[in-house]
């Protein structure tokens, strides 16, 4: 696989910064754009509401994407479609190219489909899911799947059978020790797999901690996905704070709660 070379600087946007005043106090990236060549700012791994562990709509999503200088953006609810077709449709308003997708719950955990327009259930085998997303057209990228303990896919399937996937997220922002993304790089480059990041935001303020820069043809979502295929691309991140991770966690359990109370009275 290529490795292309960086052509977009990423730094800490400083305060007060015109553009860094919605993401000042939490110290997100601040992407800035190389306009002379291809290369995209891409956030591949983000949830909204629509999520059971997501906090904000989708128009706050966009407004952060834009404000910390993103190209593109894919919303990846957890088993829900509806809030990225959404932000697909309104990217263009935001200066952004959209990606539509979501986070699918296979059996063996997840994995996000990229570029797919309809919904794919939940329950599935590891390589039925895949099956489902190249059937409607789709990527299937395989995120922190050295993370068990957040649904990583590799403690239910071989090493053989990750290589199915058409890409790996090497760079997740939400890390304590950075173990499982070094060893979802160091198996990547080893497989000569495509590598992706992504912030895996829950909450709008995250989004663009991570990024996949991507060598596309064009500014569209066909070429980013095209582009990633090919593996034209390098990651860049930062950690996600800790205690930023905890409450996004918290707030997935809190919301998990109310929504069963809710149901019993339905």
């Amino acid at each position: 696989m290529n490795r292309w070379p960086s052509a977009i600087r990423v730094e800490r946007a400083a305060v007060g910064d015109p553009i860094s005043r919605a993401n000042g106090r939490t110290g997100a990236l601040f992407i800035r754009r190389d306009k002379r060549t291809g290369v995209l700012s891409v956030e591949l791994h983000a949830h909204s509401e629509l999520s059971y562990d997501g906090r904000d709509p989708v128009e706050l999503i966009l407004e952060q994407a834009q404000a910390v200088g993103l190209d593109a953006i894919a919303i990846t609810d957890h088993d829900e479609i509806d809030a990225s077709l959404e932000a697909a449709a309104l990217a263009p308003e935001y200066d952004l190219v959209g990606i539509p997708g979501m986070e699918i719950s296979s059996k063996a955990g997840h994995v996000l489909g990229l570029g797919i327009e309809e919904p794919i259930p939940p329950g599935l085998s590891f390589e039925t899911t895949i099956e489902a997303i190249h059937d409607l057209g789709g990527l299937a990228v395989i995120p922190h799947p050295f993370q068990e303990s957040r649904h990583g896919v590799i403690a239910r399937i071989s090493r053989e059978e990750l290589a199915n996937g058409d890409a790996i997220e090497v760079y997740n922002s939400r890390l304590l020790t950075g173990r499982s993304n070094r060893q979802a790089r160091r198996y990547a480059r080893t497989r000569n797999l495509p590598m992706t990041a992504g912030s895996d935001a829950h909450i709008s303020e995250m989004v663009g901690q991570a990024v996949t820069r991507v060598d596309a043809d064009e500014r569209s979502a066909d070429a980013i996905l095209e582009a990633i295929r090919e593996g034209k691309t390098s990651v860049e991140g930062k950690r996600t704070p800790w205690r930023i991770s905890f409450r996004q966690a918290a707030g997935g359990v809190s919301r998990r709660v109310r929504s069963g109370i809710m149901g019993l009275f339905q």
